[in-house]
């Protein structure tokens, strides 16, 4: 992998399009991602973004964005004061183009710094999305930040197959993303469970009954519909459809979303979303397409 560190103009990015209706402003502490040659890798929506990736493969290259912090403090009440006049609030996600916790992070630190920013400077709503039990290298800060803002960890598990054939294996297990899930709930912290993209479910009422025993809701997105695409047509070119076919041909469609989406609810019923909505702590009763 090639790692290189760059500094940034600016890290909080006006949010267009489907995450709009998420969050205000959306922040990538690296640019890449370490996990990209991981199975989350093959689904992640983000290797069909061209401007960003610039001809590199996906899970190749990690930009360290060495002063991301201190960007942030810099700019962030010039686009709170933006945000409050623009939608109400000041949310942000982070992140919608890499993983907060790498297993870089480790070394350079740059969410962690980035997250004690916040603690004297923090946004009304904050939303940490990530595959990695990593996370818990912030557990005291993250609990600490909960009390300053509306804060919820989306932890992404989209299976509960331990090793899925034909794609390469997770990068973090899932038994430790479950245990890291659990530990920040027992903090107090808000902790939602991402199924994204839905891969084939073994034992569908064992994984969300567990999913209920470690988080407040679930957000079960499949990539028709969640890729940007026209009928999940990105999805299509990579290697996850074939796979998914080869374990199930029925996980392929929406009615196997929907299918499972009446499993979650009997285990989390009034908490589970689906695709954007769900990212957006938006749930319903009743399915839209």
């Amino acid at each position: 992998m090639d790692v290189a560190e760059t500094e940034v103009k600016s890290i909080l990015t006006r949010t267009s399009g489907f995450l709009k209706t998420v969050t205000s402003h959306s922040l990538q502490p690296y640019r890449g991602c370490a996990y990209g040659s991981s199975l989350c890798g093959v689904g992640c929506y983000v290797q069909h973004n061209v401007w960003l990736t610039k001809g590199r493969s996906w899970g190749g290259f990690l930009e360290v964005r060495t002063n991301a912090a201190a960007v942030y403090e810099a700019t962030v009440e010039r686009e709170r004061r933006w945000a409050r006049k623009s939608s109400g609030t000041f949310g942000i996600f982070m992140s919608s183009a890499t993983d907060p916790f790498v297993p870089q992070e480790r070394r350079y630190r740059i969410s962690e710094a980035i997250l004690r920013t916040m603690v004297d400077s923090p946004p009304d709503l904050l939303i940490l999305q990530t595959h990695s039990a990593r996370i818990l290298d912030c557990a005291d800060l993250i609990q600490t930040l909960s009390g300053c803002c509306d804060l919820r960890v989306h932890m992404s598990i989209e299976t509960d197959m331990v090793r899925v054939p034909g794609l390469p294996p997770h990068a973090n297990s899932i038994d430790d993303r479950f245990e890291a899930a659990s530990s920040l709930r027992a903090r107090g912290v808000t902790v939602v469970i991402t199924v994204s993209p839905l891969l084939p479910i073994a034992d569908p009422d064992s994984f969300f009954e567990r999913i209920s025993n470690c988080a407040s809701a679930v957000v079960i997105d499949h990539f028709i519909g969640g890729d940007g695409s026209r009928d999940g047509q990105r999805t299509l070119r990579t290697d996850l459809p074939e796979a998914i076919r080869q374990i199930d041909p029925k996980a392929l469609n929406l009615e196997y979303r929907d299918r499972m989406v009446e499993v979650a609810r009997q285990y989390l019923p009034g908490k589970v979303g689906v695709n954007i909505d769900g990212f957006a702590g938006r749930y319903f009763d009743t399915l839209t397409r």
